[in-house]
């Protein structure tokens, strides 16, 4: 039995909306609200450098290499009366843009200034209560950006109607987004294909339990899969069917790898424990369009090559501006197990199958993760077939802390150098 963590995208959306329940009148943050913490927190660190904000309010936040926390917590201090702050990350975040969302904050009336290179963090905001009203911004941006400007929608004098110009990408992460809110007690709606309106109605106090994470089940789902036992199984504890994460279409997509999902109970808006077996049937070739579900590219792509199943994988647009270049980076790695994966357009991944040579299954390998907790999540189920070693292993605790220590108790040897 694996207890996954807990959703770390539930949890920051749950933390800022908690935060802006808090007091529609005073500052808000965690300082004098402790009890509202939601219940079966991420311990993540993109989680924890939300709630070390938000409990101490410091003239300089640093949210490290956490870009959820970024565009959140920038909306959240631009639209709230909590003072004057600064807030940088990493050296990295520091090359990750974010002019859309700060010139849709600026039209909302945010103080907003860039403390570096104009359209990237670090950035100075002065807080203040917002107006709100109609706002265009692109839908196919990072929905982070979107999501952020939604969550602050019911604190705006006006609310906020956002319209969504273009192809809209990640929409589940949205609708994530929209149903958390909801949880809250706030008015928010699609009222056209490309309109979302949120009335300005302050969010409820309440009592929340966060589901644990369907984008950390997908590791456990290719391990699954690489596994040459038959009648291996995995069972998956605080998951729920009809879950609103978007990485839980993970369960359709293995299903065709060859693995089948069984809840133990299927009560709406109840986590219970998944079970995965083999199910004996895998496609030869594998297409699909991650746009709704980018996260888990790279377990795919890892898990196909491993299988020796050709595919092509579109929607992938997003991945050059994630924690590292997604795209380079999976290409280069794979590389290494000679792999030669094609990109088209920096938005598409395809592999026809062919290997440019054969490794041995004893000679190491080791694996890069590039400053990215997704590169080695998705690389070490390959030691089900091969030895492989995993550099910078700790970039783990961004998403999933405890997952070396999970598979040391699946039974994997996991030495730490």
């Amino acid at each position: 039995m694996v207890k996954l963590p807990s959703s770390k995208s539930i949890s920051n959306r749950a933390l800022i909306i908690c935060a802006l329940s808090a007091n529609s009148h005073e500052p808000l943050s965690f300082s004098s609200c402790n009890s509202l913490m939601p219940d079966n927190l991420s311990d993540c660190d993109d989680t924890d450098v939300i709630v070390r904000a938000m409990r101490h309010m410091p003239d300089v936040i640093d949210i490290k290499a956490a870009g959820t926390a970024m565009r959140f917590m920038t909306a959240f201090l631009a639209a709230t009366d909590s003072g004057k702050h600064v807030i940088t990350g990493t050296e990295r975040m520091k090359h990750r843009p974010i002019a859309i969302l700060v010139d849709a904050l600026r039209s909302l009336g945010a103080e907003i200034d860039y403390q570096g290179v104009e359209g990237f963090p670090p950035l100075s905001i002065n807080g203040s209560k917002l107006e709100g009203g109609v706002l265009e911004i692109a839908g196919n941006v990072s929905s982070q950006f979107i999501s952020a400007l939604l969550m602050i929608g019911p604190v705006l004098r006006h609310g906020l109607t956002l319209r969504l110009t273009g192809e809209i990408i990640s929409r589940p992460y949205i609708d994530l987004t929209l149903w958390t809110m909801r949880e809250f007690g706030a008015e928010v709606e699609w009222t056209a294909v490309d309109t979302i309106e949120v009335k300005p109605k302050p969010y409820l106090q309440r009592e929340y339990l966060i589901e644990n994470d369907w984008s950390a089940a997908s590791y456990w789902y290719e391990m699954l899969a690489l596994s040459d036992d038959p009648d291996a199984e995995v069972q998956l504890e605080g998951l729920m069917d009809g879950s609103k994460q978007g990485d839980s279409s993970v369960r359709y997509i293995f299903s065709l790898l060859g693995v089948k999902t069984v809840f133990a109970s299927k009560k709406a808006g109840k986590p219970t424990t998944v079970t995965l077996r083999k199910n004996g049937h895998c496609v030869p070739r594998l297409e699909y369009d991650f746009m709704n579900a980018p996260d888990l590219a790279q377990t795919f792509v890892v898990a196909c090559c491993a299988l020796r199943v050709p595919f092509h994988f579109k929607g992938l647009q997003t991945l050059k501006i994630k924690e590292t270049d997604r795209i380079h980076a999976l290409k280069t790695e794979m590389a290494k197990l000679g792999y030669d994966i094609v990109d088209t357009n920096d938005c598409e991944l395809s592999w026809n199958g062919d290997t440019s040579r054969v490794l041995p299954s004893d000679a190491p390998v080791s694996i890069d993760t590039y400053d990215d907790h997704r590169m080695a999540l998705a690389f070490a189920p390959l030691a089900l077939q091969r030895r492989i070693a995993i550099n910078n292993p700790q970039v783990v605790t961004k998403s999933y802390p405890q997952f070396w220590e999970h598979l040391r108790e699946a039974g994997f040897e996991v030495n730490e150098e």
